[in-house]
């Protein structure tokens, strides 16, 4: 009866230990400079540098607009964001967990939009989830940005 009980005792913890969130968690770094390129292809207030970390097949959420899927809708959006404003984020990782190709981001922002036309900057603090894919070609792009804001609706 004892290796019975010692075979169920090495069946429960594996079964505890493939539950655990640390055994899918990859420390590949390159998944986490997918943050930082993210980021700097933001702030270069460059369409193409933007447009080129993410997917084909993006799902991009932004506060109070309609959800756009693909890179086509999203090119538009940027386009109109980036003719109309200069734009700066910070963006706080707060939590990063890589499961093979697939990784996703909790992170806290600050952006602080200048426009081009004149006026008052706009500034806002939030927060997101990223999903980055590993690509074809080796390159951690963004697949899924769904963000919203803390300040209340209408408020800037």
């Amino acid at each position: 009866m004892g290796w019975k009980r010692l075979a169920c005792v090495g069946v429960g913890a594996g079964m505890l230990w493939g539950c655990s969130g640390t055994q899918h968690r990859d420390h590949d770094a390159s998944a986490h400079q997918a943050h930082d390129a993210y980021v700097e292809a933001i702030n270069s207030n460059n369409l193409e540098n933007f447009l080129g970390m993410i997917t084909d097949d993006i799902v991009f959420m932004a506060p109070n607009a309609p959800i756009m899927v693909g890179k086509d809708t999203v090119r538009e959006w940027a386009a109109g964001y980036l003719d109309a404003y200069t734009v700066h984020w910070d963006k706080t990782e707060l939590e990063f967990v890589v499961n093979g190709d697939w990784a996703f981001e909790q992170y806290a922002y600050e952006e602080n939009d200048t426009p081009k036309n004149g006026g008052p900057n706009l500034r806002d603090t939030g927060k997101g989830l990223i999903i980055y894919r590993r690509c074809d070609d080796g390159i951690w792009r963004v697949a899924r940005d769904a963000w919203n804001s803390d300040l209340p609706a209408g408020g800037n």
